[in-house]
């Protein structure tokens, strides 16, 4: 694979530069030249296929000259060991639950498969490597877990005081081993900043072997493509035949901008609802054709609230960079924290699911959608996390006590261990030249 910078002032990698780079030079995103279409014998299988026999097909189509077939089963066998079901919610509405893995977050299927790779090249070269990521919330639970205690690599997380879950902190914080959390006095936005300039600041690269966790890094956007094939195998394993519309609640555009990776490569999909909170630079961006990002606000689906997403080239390269081309394939809609709550309240009561709120915020962009787009479809909700990560919301919205899993509620009671941090570049710089 090929990749070259959104920015074009940097010279072309291959994938393994690529991933432990993170960013290029020129302060763009690695983007690959070509995204092959799967072979129709593939979608005419699909319905027999697991997870991860779907993740082996995408991955040596999209990777086969960079890795052997039998390195790619390996990278596989070890980072999806757990399912993606799509849970019927109501008529012509299905919830694909992507909390099912370590951390209970959809950033389990990038971290784990971004542990995977990267120790692969890094035992063939012999190397070390420190990952610095930045957090709204699940990232930083999923890279903890999925890099917890791999060989040859650190981890420094940034997470913005006071603007996570109890229990998102206490994932990110209480590991210890190679894993350090920095708690910056600030939003998400100045985290997603202090990583962007380490990656940028040449004493710190002749320092360190540095690399990205983010939805930044391209190796978080592969793996994440191949929950939407397994959606669709599920679905059509389950009898439904209409088109198929993914709400995906929306921050940092990763996780939509991996789908529109999955259509690229021929995934029959009629639109992408990119639902989000009040931070929605997107949706206004969708409908006036000009994009404007802000300083992010905070809301009760925490892990969205991203003023100025860093995926944001990607996506709209990736839907066919000109407003027109996106348009057809993207829709955008926001909601508010008081309808986010109405909507959990009132699933809660007429089907007994509980949703967290970023699903909640998901379920109104595809009413919204539907009321736009009238026609026989069947809508995905993306389910990012587990409820219970987000415990005070959840429970206060619903008016009663919900269960914890066990591996949650065990956190509780742990002692977080983090060091609180500034939002000045050269302090955090320090920090990491000690």
């Amino acid at each position: 694979m090929k990749l070259y910078s959104t920015q074009h002032e940097s010279a072309d990698v291959d994938l393994q530069e690529a991933i432990f780079r993170g960013l290029p030079p020129d302060n763009g995103l690695y983007m690959p030249y070509e995204i092959p279409a799967m072979p129709a014998s593939f979608f005419e299988s699909i319905h027999t296929l697991s997870l991860p026999e779907i993740a082996k097909a995408v991955c040596k189509n999209l990777l086969g000259d960079d890795l052997t077939d039998s390195e790619i089963d390996g990278i596989i066998d070890s980072s999806m060991t757990f399912e993606a079901p799509v849970v019927s919610l109501e008529e012509n509405v299905g919830v694909l639950e992507l909390f099912h893995g370590p951390s209970m977050a959809f950033k389990d299927f990038g971290a784990r498969f971004m542990a995977a790779i990267m120790s692969h090249y890094l035992v063939k070269a012999k190397r070390e490597i420190r990952i610095l990521v930045a957090t709204s919330g699940d990232t930083g639970g999923a890279v903890a877990q999925g890099f917890y205690n791999t060989p040859g690599i650190s981890v420094t997380i940034l997470y913005p005081t006071g603007k996570v879950s109890d229990i998102q902190e206490k994932q990110l914080t209480t590991l210890g081993g190679n894993v350090t959390a920095l708690e910056i006095d600030g939003t998400f936005d100045d985290c997603q900043r202090l990583v962007k300039q380490a990656f940028l600041d040449e004493e710190l690269r002749a320092a360190f072997n540095l690399a990205s966790a983010n939805s930044i890094n391209i190796a978080r956007l592969i793996p994440q493509s191949f929950y939407y094939f397994a959606a669709y195998a599920v679905l059509r394993r389950q009898g439904v035949t209409k088109p198929v519309v993914f709400s995906v609640p929306s921050g940092n555009f990763g996780n939509l901008s991996a789908g529109l990776m999955a259509y690229q490569m021929g995934l029959p999909i009629q639109a992408f609802v990119a639902a989000c909170n009040a931070n929605h630079p997107v949706p206004d961006y969708l409908a006036s054709g000009n994009y404007n990002p802000k300083p992010s606000v905070e809301t009760i689906s925490n892990a969205m609230d991203v003023g100025a997403p860093s995926n944001f080239i990607r996506m709209r390269l990736l839907a066919g960079d000109a407003i027109e081309q996106v348009r057809k394939i993207v829709k955008g809609y926001d909601t508010s924290d008081e309808k986010t709550k109405e909507i959990m309240l009132d699933v809660y009561q007429r089907t007994g699911y509980v949703m967290c709120p970023h699903t909640a915020v998901a379920y109104d962009g595809l009413t919204q959608y539907a009321l736009d787009n009238p026609g026989e479809y069947y809508g995905v909700l993306l389910s990012t996390a587990h409820y219970a990560k987000f415990l005070p919301t959840v429970e206060s919205t619903l008016g009663t006590k919900v269960v914890v899993p066990a591996r949650l509620a065990a956190l509780l009671d742990k002692q977080k261990k983090s060091i609180p941090m500034g939002t000045d570049f050269e302090g955090f710089k320090k920090y990491l030249l000690l």
